[in-house]
């Protein structure tokens, strides 16, 4: 989601292990009590969650009926009493069945077999009270109507300041309880009695502030594997890299024990991350739009964002696997970029006018392929807009990102597409990828904030961009313009498809870069 502003926030590395192993809570509520039996606790959540759960703004299947759910792992965090007052907190990974999506290609990481339900993994944190106080209204999920938690309300727990409180009480002393796994950075100091608040804005996740210091970032859809929004900004950390917050604590999942010859076992499922909340910074995207209404340029501080781009790629790359991408490999990308182009024209009829004319870009990119034309590929963030980025100032001015400079651009969220396999977000791609989605951001911002000529304030903020990146760099991404032109196609197709869905009313602004981008054969 191009224009959106995320959270404020991220493989453990082997060193890292949890500091202490306090005696767990006795997990009464196990996956083999919970899913046995038609009174057993996801028989008996069911009907509930089945009308619950396609209403939060994280849930990927919106469309499509849930037909089914299937247990992966319930754990007490807080006994869920009977009596009293205080909440029980239960913690479930549940796949919830679906029909397969039109035109579904089935593949590496689509996550089920061919003829199969198609099934996503969701984690959920459940509140458990006998009543529900007023203030947590708008928490409510619903009451049992059978089952262990028969006759007791069940309730969104991020809502609950006590529940929320208690999730970074476990972070802060690490250990293992059930198959959750809880660990520490050792440097990583982490105060108690940190005030809990959920964030509210749209968001593919759940994000929890604690007290204007820390964020912890809890991802909803999970797959087995480290997910890339720990695994960079740790790796990161580690090289000094001073652009993006490094990881305090996180918590993941043992995969599901399957039947003899199931195959090998797969990794952990990560849950979340904590990290340092950047309080007195601003995101781009407010302050894209903020310049905006006032009139003020933004091609300094465009040309700063640019540089600070190319120092987190220039890091990813010193510290982590790099490949180079000769003909097969550049053929097959030009290839997928096509079959997603057919996809979305499929499904958006108004991209069938420009659908010959964008083939060219992908046809162009194959033929320096063929021509013998490299690139390299290493690890990106996947995903960067302005809404991933931060700008801290020290003054309040919008000065210089440079050296004694007063402002600084930090990147964040390195999660990627969420609506792409965790495999293809962890595989190293062109850092072009990332520069696209970037000019792509000012095209959105140009065209909601007002201005009077959307296409020449994002020309020169754009050009600012990549001119401050090939300062940092060496490499000016214009110089290579079928490389580029191929991701940024690729890009406005997807947001085509994505405002189509969600925001129909915005699917001007990615038509409006499918002409340009239609007509701008290199």
């Amino acid at each position: 989601m191009p224009e959106a502003s995320f959270s404020r926030g991220a493989q453990h590395p082997p060193t890292a292990v949890p500091r202490a192993d306090p005696p767990p809570s006795p997990t009464r509520v196990t996956r083999a009590t919970a899913a046995t039996g038609p009174t057993g606790l996801l028989a008996s959540l069911a009907p509930l969650l089945t009308e619950w759960l396609p209403r939060q703004r994280w849930f990927a299947g919106k469309g499509r009926p849930v037909t089914g759910f299937a247990l992966v792992s319930a754990t007490e965090l807080l006994p869920c009493a009977t009596g009293g007052t205080t909440p029980g907190l239960l913690h479930l990974l549940v796949r919830a069945q679906q029909p397969e999506p039109p035109g579904h290609r089935h593949g590496s990481g689509c996550g089920h077999r061919r003829g199969a339900a198609a099934s996503d993994c969701y984690q959920l944190l459940l509140g458990v009270r006998a009543t529900l106080p007023p203030r947590l209204a708008p928490a409510l999920i619903g009451r049992p109507s059978s089952g262990p938690l028969h006759g007791l309300t069940v309730y969104e727990a991020l809502l609950d300041p006590r529940l929320a409180t208690l999730l970074l009480e476990r972070l802060r002393m690490p250990g293992t309880l059930g198959p959750l796994r809880f660990l520490c950075e050792p440097s990583a100091a982490i105060p108690s009695g940190l005030a809990p608040r959920l964030l509210t804005t749209e968001q593919s996740n759940s994000s929890v502030i604690y007290g204007d210091t820390f964020i912890l970032k809890l991802f909803r859809r999970v797959s087995p594997g480290t997910n890339p929004d720990l695994e960079l900004p740790l790796a990161l950390a580690h090289t000094g890299c001073t652009r993006v917050p490094a990881p305090a604590a996180w918590f993941e999942a043992a995969p599901p024990v399957e039947g003899a010859g199931a195959g090998p076992r797969t990794d952990p499922f990560t849950l979340g991350v904590l990290q340092p909340y950047l309080a007195d910074s601003t995101d781009g995207w407010q302050l894209a739009l903020d310049a905006l209404t006032t009139g003020d340029d933004f091609t300094e501080a465009a040309h700063a964002l640019g540089r600070a781009t190319a120092e987190v790629h220039l890091a990813m790359a010193r510290t982590l696997p790099t490949s180079v991408l000769r003909r097969p490999q550049i053929e097959h990308l030009a290839a997928v970029m096509s079959e997603r182009l057919d996809s979305a024209a499929a499904a958006v009829p108004a991209l069938h006018p420009y659908r010959a004319a964008l083939h060219t870009a992908y046809e162009d990119l194959a033929a320096l392929g063929r021509a013998g034309r490299t690139w390299t590929a290493q690890r990106i963030h996947g995903d960067l807009h302005l809404g991933q980025v931060l700008r801290q100032s020290a003054g309040g001015g919008t000065g210089s990102d440079g050296a004694g400079g007063e402002v600084h651009w930090s990147l964040i969220d390195f999660e990627g597409e969420p609506s792409r396999p965790l495999d293809e977000r962890r595989r190293p791609q062109p850092p072009v990828r990332d520069i696209a989605g970037m000019l792509r951001s000012f095209d959105y911002a140009a065209a909601v904030g007002g201005h009077d000529s959307p296409p020449d304030w994002a020309g020169r903020t754009r050009a600012a961009y990549c001119a401050g990146y090939a300062e940092a760099s060496g490499t000016d991404p214009r110089d290579e313009p079928e490389l580029l032109r191929a991701h940024e196609t690729d890009k406005a197709v997807y947001e085509v498809v994505y405002e189509a869905r969600h925001r129909p009313e915005w699917l001007t602004v990615p038509m409006s870069a499918i002409r340009r981008l239609a007509a701008a054969r290199t």
